[in-house]
């Protein structure tokens, strides 16, 4: 039977505190930078079945709401109290999502019977493999992106499994700061059982077992109710990475959104094949995978911020994700790079709710930008050093109640920056400087997020600098309702010298003494018709150096003079904007989207797409690119647009292999 409303309250409030004080004493006792400052962790309290019905709101990754332990927690198959169990393995319950990932879990007893885990996660700067901080989008197979330790007790009954401990601590390449960061995992979790402990204390064991149960159960309801208020409709959204591998060709993600009822259908059927790279998604096919979810959990949350914040608000949502494609791949992908993919899927899935809700949610988020990892040595005592810096993030999107945040918005917000002061004493680098890029937003009636900027210069030889996440040096952030598309990221070597090398979507460079980085995020989208801004609040962005003095004047339409807005120039510059041929449809693109679309048509994915998957799937990404590479060929008059190009080019390619050529008869039968 379901408690009453105010106690139920009551303990959803001493839940969420329980995880909030397992998120503190995590920030509190870490190691890593990544952790301590850019609070890159999780922390929260499931079911005995492993669904999440506690997560902190205020620190950590707070993205890993409705995170399912369940596959996991299974593959263990006897908890004594004590125990602490661990894994980093992708695929092994694809609980974990990366291997830098170290997912914990430890079971939680009243008399001798689970009530709950305590669970979190922390990314390690590095868990070993090919590269330093273990990710790269060139990697092509799992194996190379660091040690995998599948579901396992690293505790037992209280008792340290040092063997396990070893091997993990011997296959990294700062093993003090991984066995930190593990202990302050341990802690956080010995917090979650002794939160437990004091709620069923207070409330009672069964009062507690209903509370949970009716926790999901209310999230559920809440979630039901704001779909239902969707207007019933097919809503289709795509965007792209700029590549599916170093130098390679853009990779799609498409949603079609169906709203039925108090139901939602995510199908990403129309979503690329599994790449040679390190950028797909380990889902599993899970229809409520966490990473499928994410952009679903934001848009909910952003249309009712009173929903609880737990699993419950899953279960009206189900997606489709058919095998072998970027967001449902076979082993042994290579999933390292899985964090890039996954924030334009969310983005892709904001872009769905926003065609749904257009003035409701906003323009497309900021990207592009990278967390950055740097591998030195220093120069006074010999030591390898390595840590993470400031993530380089962007704002988020214009909508229809205002400005999009500046620096860290939309899906980043929950990045933190790191002080100068704390990067230089982790890593003997100088910070040269740090802040916004201006004119980055999108213009609009309210503006785009700006991207943030990163520029620093190494002392050492054979510094290693990884850039985590880099994307829209190509596509950018949208723009909705008549705003305008946010602007590029960037990343260039040795910026201050006369010989400056643009390094595009690289994310592995390899730097000499006296070297210099600047890297920016992309900006987001902007929204509304930019000529409508309010010619003060132009200029008020002109003074903050937000909007550069020409773009004042091209983009919005606001002619300023001496300091001061020129009335009647403005309203003559808004007449001629106005009267000229403009854009039309909810979405604008940059010029680079535009023109490629012209060619990579929606019939021609479609066309693509639908051939592919009868494929065996270890041929689709190769299928892939020699179409792509026809298709390039391709005189103009033979482009049509309408499919029939790419499935010309994509016949031509089966036939040019023999092996092919009977498996795709195969499939078609």
């Amino acid at each position: 039977m379901q408690i009453d409303p105010v106690t139920l309250q009551i303990l959803h409030n001493h839940a969420q505190a329980a995880a909030d004080s397992m998120a503190y004493t995590l920030f509190r006792t870490a190691h890593s930078t990544f952790v301590k400052e850019t609070e890159d962790f999780t922390s929260g309290l499931t079911t005995p079945d492993g669904m999440t019905f506690a997560s902190p709101r205020e620190l950590g990754a707070t993205w890993f709401i409705g995170l399912d332990y369940g596959n996991a927690i299974r593959m263990i198959k006897d908890y004594r109290p004590g125990d602490v169990c661990i894994t980093n393995d992708p695929y092994s319950g694809y609980v974990c999502t990366h291997p830098p990932d170290l997912h914990m879990w430890k079971p939680i007893f009243w008399e001798g019977e689970i009530v709950a885990f305590a669970v979190g996660h922390i990314h390690n700067t590095d868990i070993g493999g090919a590269v330093p901080a273990s990710l790269s989008r060139a990697l092509t197979e799992v194996h190379q992106e660091g040690i995998r330790i599948p579901p396992a007790k690293i505790i037992r009954e209280g008792v340290m499994d040092e063997t396990l401990l070893q091997v993990m601590l011997t296959n990294v390449r700062m093993p003090e700061q991984n066995w930190g960061d593990l202990k302050a995992q341990i802690a956080s979790m010995t917090t979650g059982e002794r939160k437990v402990h004091e709620m069923i204390r207070k409330f009672g064991v069964e009062t507690f077992r209903q509370g949970v149960k009716d926790l999901l159960d209310l999230g559920e309801r809440q979630a039901r109710a704001l779909i239902a208020s969707i207007p019933d409709g097919d809503y289709f959204f795509a965007d792209y990475l700029d590549e599916d591998a170093p130098g390679g060709v853009p990779v799609r993600l498409a949603l079609n959104l169906q709203i039925r009822g108090d139901e939602a259908i995510l199908d990403f059927s129309g979503s690329d094949p599994q790449l040679q790279s390190s950028l797909n998604v380990p889902t599993g096919g899970a229809e409520r995978h966490i990473l499928l979810m994410v952009g679903y959990n934001y848009c909910l949350y952003t249309l009712d911020p009173t929903m609880p914040l737990n699993g419950g608000i899953t279960r009206p949502a189900r997606c489709i994700v058919p095998e072998g494609t970027i967001l449902n791949p076979k082993f042994p992908a290579a999933v390292g790079m899985r964090s890039m993919t996954c924030t334009r899927l969310q983005g892709v899935i904001m872009g769905a709710f926003q065609n749904a809700l257009p003035d409701r949610l906003p323009a497309g988020p900021s990207g592009g930008g990278a967390i950055m990892n740097v591998k030195t040595t220093d120069n006074r005592t010999g030591r390898l050093l390595m840590a993470s810096i400031d993530p380089v993030v962007g704002g988020a999107g214009g909508s229809a109640l205002g400005d999009g945040t500046d620096g860290s918005g939309a899906n980043n917000s929950f990045l933190k920056n790191t002080p100068v002061e704390i990067n230089e004493v982790e890593v003997p680098i100088r910070i040269l400087s740090y802040g916004l890029v201006p004119d980055s937003g999108g213009p609009g009636l309210h503006r785009g997020g700006l991207a943030t900027f990163l520029e620093f210069r190494v002392a050492s030889p054979n510094t290693v600098v990884t850039a985590r996440n880099r994307d829209r040096t190509r596509f950018c952030s949208w723009g909705a309702d008549g705003g305008k598309p946010g602007n590029n990221s960037s990343f260039t070597r040795n910026f201050d010298r006369n010989d400056p090398v643009d390094l595009a979507n690289t994310d592995v460079v390899n730097l000499d003494p006296g070297d210099s980085m600047r890297i920016t995020a992309g900006g987001a989208g902007g929204w509304g018709d930019p000529t409508e801004r309010d010619p003060a609040k132009v200029l008020f962005d002109v003074q903050q150096g937000k909007v550069f003095l020409e773009s004042a004047e091209r983009e919005y339409g606001v002619v300023i003079r001496d300091g001061a807005v020129d009335a009647e120039a403005t309203a003559a510059r808004r007449a001629a904007m106005r009267a000229a041929p403009r854009p039309t449809g909810r979405f604008q693109y940059n010029a680079a989207r535009v023109e490629y679309e012209k060619l990579w048509t929606a019939a021609n994915y479609d066309a693509l797409t639908g051939l592919l998957q009868r494929l065996p799937v270890h041929w689709r990404y190769f299928v892939k690119r020699r179409v792509f590479e026809r298709i390039d060929r391709m005189p103009a008059a033979e482009r049509r647009g309408d499919g029939s190009e790419v499935r010309r080019a994509f016949h031509v390619v089966v036939g040019e292999f023999p092996e092919l050529a009977p498996l795709f008869a195969e499939a078609a039968d």
